[in-house]
Parts: structure tokens; C-alpha cells; sequence
């Protein structure tokens, strides 16, 4: 958890409650809040002319998102949208430069949330012109399974669904189907019921 939730009633947060499919706040439109998710799924992506969505993070309870322009002064540069019934905290944005200003390691938690966000980034545009579909979700799963996101702890269930997939690398939901059921094939997942799931040991790419 990047800022203790009694921190943050203290300094004067707020809960706010929403339901899936909402939106928390726009691509385009400033930013005035910092967002800390207490349960429940948020997507942050960008929505497109035609509606697909390009996604570009899940956040997990304990997670913030739409950080970017509480730096740098600027709009929020992608929509965060309720991808299940969420419980989040919310602080004015004055409140929370403040609040790391007087609390310099909090401010290096954000840091290295920033650069770890970044080099998935760049993982990500590195595989995808040179990649095949089945290396580039494998590769996805196994960076899930080592940062223990995206997969369930508990019975290595995927936990997201293939348009989610598609909307992350830009592939077609087609292709994200295709290569799955190819990867079954293979032994390198099972498929129950519609769901995927991984080996206890993950996937193992090249």
C-alpha cells in the first residue's frame, strides 16, 4: 500500500463507492484528487474513436491510479474505469503534494511504482514486433506470476479475460483465443470451464 489509510482519513480523504462500468474520472480532465483503491478492480486505459479500449494497467486495492498529473500539473492522460463494485479513498490533489513533501519515502514508493510501470512499457513494446502471439502471452503471464498480479494466488487462475488481453497488446480477440487454445495444445495451460489457468510453476518462455 503506497499511503496508510489512516494517513490519508487523517489528512482529510474521503471514501467514494462506485459500480462496474463507471467511470472515475476521464482522459482529458484535470486532475484534482489522488485515488487509492480499497477493493474491487479499476481499469486505466484510453478509450478510441470506435469505443475498443486501449488498456494499459489493472489496479489492485492497495494500488493508486491517474498519479501522472498530480506531478506534473498537467490533464489525466487515460479514463479509470470500475471493472468491478469499487471502494476507493480519495484526497485533493493540493493535500497530497503536500503530503509528500513532509514524507520524503512515501514520495520514493511513487518513484519506483512510476519506473516499474514504465519498464513494463517498454517489456511490452519490445515484445510485440518481435514476438509471436503465444511468446507474447506467455511472456505476459509469467511477468503477472512473478509480480503476483493478474493471477489468482490461490488456484493460478488468469484474471483477465481475452478481450482485456486483446485491449492490452493491441491484438485481435481472434488471435488472443487462437493462441490459447494453441497454448493448451501445447500443455503450457489448462482451460476449465472458459477459464484459464497456469502451471504452479508458470508458464516458461524463451
Amino acid at each position: 500500500m503506497k499511503i496508510p489509510i489512516d494517513l490519508l482519513l487523517e489528512r482529510g480523504a474521503t471514501y467514494r463507492k462506485v459500480e462496474t462500468g463507471d467511470f472515475i474520472f476521464n482522459e482529458g480532465s484535470p486532475a484534482t484528487f489522488y485515488y487509492q483503491l480499497t477493493s474491487g478492480r479499476v481499469r486505466w486505459c484510453n478509450i478510441m474513436d470506435d469505443g475498443r479500449e486501449v488498456l494499459h494497467k489493472v489496479v489492485y486495492p492497495g494500488e493508486s491510479f491517474g498519479d501522472f498529473p498530480l506531478f506534473d500539473g498537467g490533464s489525466y492522460a487515460a479514463s479509470a474505469i470500475a471493472d468491478s463494485p469499487c471502494v476507493m479513498l480519495r484526497l485533493s490533489a493540493s493535500t497530497f503534494r503536500e503530503l509528500l513533501r513532509q514524507y520524503p519515502e512515501i514520495h520514493f514508493k511513487f518513484t519506483e511504482s512510476l519506473v516499474a510501470d514504465l519498464r513494463f512499457k517498454f517489456m511490452l513494446t519490445n515484445l510485440l514486433p518481435t514476438h509471436s502471439p503465444e511468446e507474447v502471452i506467455g511472456h505476459l503471464i509469467q511477468y503477472f506470476n512473478q509480480q503476483g498480479k493478474l493471477i489468482c494466488q490461490d488456484c493460478n487462475r488468469l484474471m483477465m479475460t481475452r478481450q482485456q488481453l486483446a485491449n492490452m497488446t493491441g491484438m485481435r480477440v481472434e488471435t488472443i483465443i487462437r493462441t490459447i487454445k494453441q497454448m493448451e495444445k501445447d500443455e503450457k495451460l489448462s482451460i476449465i470451464k472458459g477459464k484459464v489457468f497456469i502451471p504452479s510453476d508458470g508458464i516458461q518462455v524463451d
